[in-house]
């Protein structure tokens, strides 16, 4: 009894001093830090810090490719600005082009027009310079950077996500590797405590032979158990540090490289598209300098004196100046005295000088006024001065002449066609070109006719302008006056012919009388003045108003005249109670019509069929 409770308090001193060594070695765990596990610390800080610089890395390379994408935005505000500009510029340059009209055509041949014409085309090619700098800008930089912002963004993704994985993979191990550690702990502590316990148990006379060898065979499992793990953890201990020392000296160190590869080929390209940028401004200098040449060359071409020409030439009248202006001697009407003699005088000299006009200062004329308000002028233009006129007619002509060439080219071209289908006849047939060359003969002969009219004109235009030597000749409404002193008595009869019954001079008896000298075309002198003769034809009424046709009439009889609803034409006599109206179409037609089928409006000086010239 006594040995048995001396073994029972045996095992629980045993027991007791396990626990005890075990609390001491937690106690000792806890407080005191192998070298090893010193070495891990260090490993893990390491791990953070590449962690860290990974993402300092990613947020840098990502302002980076944020950069790229600004600067390719910037390109493109400025690409549209060019292609803006340019529109601007040519819409400037096309509002202020010529247009089709004849008052550009005349404005075409002063050389400040042409100058300033020269410089918008120049412009409108300037323009086109600021079209290519957009163009080659969209091309070269923006399409590009496009292209390599997708590629730059998916060669960072990759090397990024390589890293990752790289990261996670080790951090795996190390894991695996903790884990191999603490399990190769634990085994070697369960070992000597096996071990241990084997020993007191096998020191201890009381304990049975079978416990004994149960706590041997306990502690060779232990044991075993340990030596299994060592070497698990050995030979993943040095996996684990050649797979580090393969990603801090191999992988990672690669990686960085490639983003460092990467992040020098985005600076490289950033700065490539900045020289590009200024390249092709630079490259546009040279056309933009002939641009700005021209621009200063057409201003040097411009020739004061010769526009100034140019307008003396297009509006010359050929107009003679008028004649000196007679002296008029007032003084005498204090000399008369009241006699017989006297009296008869100054009858004779009333009739003298009512038979005689006022001479015009200036011959200008309204004849043909009207034909300028409704529509281009008769087709002989007599509604210009001589010498405009004279420009018109040969203007005509020589157009006419071109018309005329024209056809004849034509005419040749079909000739030799026909020779060709009449040497050839399975090329065509030779008929088919008769009524071809018919036309053109016609419109020939038309044309021909129409020059021989306008030379016609032509001619007698010519012939009735002055010539140079006569330059100082008087005009025709003046009367030639002789180089010897005015008697006297042709004074009191001009200054009473001249003069209102008060004494006061006027001018309207002169108008009246000069009126009523031309009333009647058949009633003209033979002395009628050459100027009368320039712009008055003998068989050819002026025409004193117009009328609107409100109704058609054919015009089927003799002397009258055809006309249509709405259609203007040039009264030239009015209704002398008859209820017919004298109205004249064009040079070459007139003729009556019924005044009811007409509304007439006549001119304020026009009365009776008469006018003023």
């Amino acid at each position: 009894m006594l040995r048995r409770r001396s073994q029972f308090f045996v095992l629980v001193e045993n027991a007791l001093s396990v626990k005890t060594e075990k609390e001491e070695e937690q106690k000792e765990e806890e407080q005191t830090v192998s070298p090893y596990e010193e070495y891990l610390q260090m490993l893990f800080q390491f791990k953070t810090t590449s962690a860290d610089q990974f993402d300092n890395l990613e947020k840098h390379t990502q302002w980076g490719i944020e950069f790229v994408e600004k600067y390719n935005k910037f390109v493109k505000e400025r690409s549209e600005i060019e292609v803006n500009y340019a529109k601007q510029i040519r819409n400037l340059s096309k509002k202020y082009q010529p247009k089709k009209n004849s008052r550009e055509e005349e404005e075409s041949k002063y050389t400040f027009c042409r100058a300033f014409f020269t410089t918008l085309n120049e412009l409108n090619d300037y323009a086109g310079q600021h079209e290519v700098i957009a163009e080659n800008l969209t091309s070269q930089i923006i399409s590009e950077l496009t292209r390599y912002l997708q590629e730059l963004k998916a060669e960072r993704k990759s090397h990024f996500h390589d890293g990752r994985k790289a990261q996670q993979y080790i951090e795996s191990s190390w894991k695996q590797l903790e884990s191999c550690k603490r399990r190769f702990e634990r085994d070697c502590k369960e070992a000597d405590r096996a071990q241990q316990y084997f020993e007191k148990m096998d020191a201890d006379i009381n304990v049975t032979k079978a416990d004994v060898e149960k706590a041997r065979q306990q502690a060779q499992m232990r044991h075993q158990m340990a030596t299994d793990s060592k070497n698990e953890y050995s030979a993943y201990l040095q996996k684990f540090n050649q797979e580090q020392n393969d990603h801090y000296y191999t992988i990672i160190p690669n990686i960085f490289q490639k983003l460092q590869d990467m992040e020098e080929k985005r600076i490289e390209r950033i700065g490539v598209c900045m020289k590009t940028f200024a390249e092709v401004d630079r490259q546009v200098l040279p056309i933009v300098g002939k641009c700005l040449d021209g621009m200063t060359t057409a201003a040097e071409s411009i020739e004061p004196k010769t526009d100034s020409k140019q307008v003396v030439e297009a509006y010359k009248s050929g107009f003679e100046p008028p004649g000196d202006v007679e002296f008029e001697d007032y003084s005498q009407a204090m000399k008369r005295t009241v006699s017989e003699n006297s009296l008869s005088n100054s009858k004779e000299g009333k009739e003298k000088s009512s038979s005689k006009s006022k001479p015009k200062l200036w011959p200008f004329i309204k004849k043909n006024k009207l034909s300028l308000k409704l529509g281009s002028g008769p087709e002989d233009f007599s509604h210009l001065p001589p010498e405009q006129r004279r420009k018109k007619l040969q203007g005509k002509i020589d157009d006419l002449n071109k018309d005329i060439h024209k056809e004849m080219d034509q005419r040749d071209a079909l000739t030799k066609m026909k020779d060709v289908y009449v040497k050839n006849p399975q090329m065509g047939d030779p008929a088919s070109v008769d009524p071809r060359l018919a036309e053109i003969g016609q419109n020939i002969e038309k044309l021909q006719a129409e020059v021989q009219k306008f030379e016609g004109w032509l001619a007698e235009v010519e012939e009735k302008m002055p010539s140079k030597s006569d330059s100082n000749r008087r005009s025709g409404f003046y009367e030639a006056q002789s180089n010897t002193a005015v008697s006297n008595n042709c004074a009191q009869d001009r200054e009473r012919s001249l003069s209102s019954p008060d004494g006061s001079y006027t001018e309207e008896q002169n108008s009246e009388t000069q009126v009523k000298a031309i009333i009647n075309p058949n009633t003209i002198p033979s002395t009628m003045p050459d100027f009368d003769e320039e712009f008055d034809d003998d068989d050819t009424l002026p025409t004193i108003g117009t009328c609107k046709a409100l109704y058609p009439f054919e015009g089927h009889n003799e002397g009258t005249i055809a006309v249509a609803e709405g259609e203007l034409l040039y009264v030239i006599e009015e209704d002398k109670g008859d209820g017919w109206t004298r109205v004249r179409r064009n040079e070459e037609e007139e003729g009556y019509v019924p005044t009811s089928y007409i509304e007439v409006n006549l001119e304020p000086n026009a009365k009776g069929a008469m006018t003023y010239i």
